[in-house]
């Protein structure tokens, strides 16, 4: 087997090497959809067999005094020179396993699962996409943007009639609370809206005049 493992980024390593857990799993993921799928775990019995020794180091103390942390870091070391090349097997072995689950596009040079694959062509969805998935998606964005066209267009004509020059207090400035435009604020009722001349005299009214100065109609 060579020394060198060769593979894509599309992988999570979920090996652990020390404890009575101790094993070797590798999780791989679609470069597309991001399903996943994850190789069979792999005990590393030399890494368990470490992790019992570890756990009974409080009886083994008592039993051999110093001798119980020489033992423990024994079975450590027992763990820790066989683990890289366990590793590097038990990858190998995920990997050649995965290639069944998925394919690689010689395009984009994703790897994607069976469900992201375009048999046909022999080039992931992203690259060769479904005929007929486009045809339909394409026909719901033309909806879309017809319907969005013909709604602008309504806005616009509404929007003729609406008083451009008016000016308008967004934030009451009694209670603080976002009026959108209102007359009154709907927190507190205060009169924001108000004419900008007197509807009597057609003077001009200051802004929260209750009366008109010039004639003293009420606004």
């Amino acid at each position: 087997m060579s020394s060198e493992i060769s593979f894509n980024n599309n992988y999570r390593d979920l090996s652990e090497q020390h404890g009575t857990g101790a094993g070797f799993q590798f999780e791989f993921n679609c470069q597309r959809c991001w399903d996943t799928w994850r190789s069979p775990f792999e005990a590393f019995t030399t890494g368990r067999a470490a992790g019992w020794i570890n756990k009974g180091i409080g009886a083994a103390y008592n039993l051999f005094g110093g001798n119980a942390s020489t033992i423990s870091n024994a079975a450590d070391g027992l763990a820790g020179a066989g683990y890289g090349n366990a590793h590097d097997a038990a990858f190998q072995r995920a990997i050649t396993t995965s290639q069944q689950h998925f394919h690689r596009c010689a395009r984009c040079t994703h790897h994607v699962c069976d469900k992201c694959w375009n048999t046909a062509k022999g080039l992931c969805l992203g690259c060769a996409p479904d005929t007929a998935a486009e045809a339909e998606a394409a026909r719901q964005r033309g909806l879309n943007d017809q319907v969005t066209e013909r709604a602008y267009a309504a806005g616009q004509q509404a929007g003729s009639g609406y008083d451009v020059a008016a000016e308008r207090q967004l934030v009451c400035p009694q209670c603080a609370a976002e009026t959108h435009g209102g007359a009154f604020c709907t927190g507190c009722g205060y009169r924001l809206a108000h004419a900008a001349h007197c509807t009597s005299c057609g003077g001009e009214v200051p802004a929260g005049a209750a009366f008109c100065p010039g004639c003293g109609h009420r606004q």
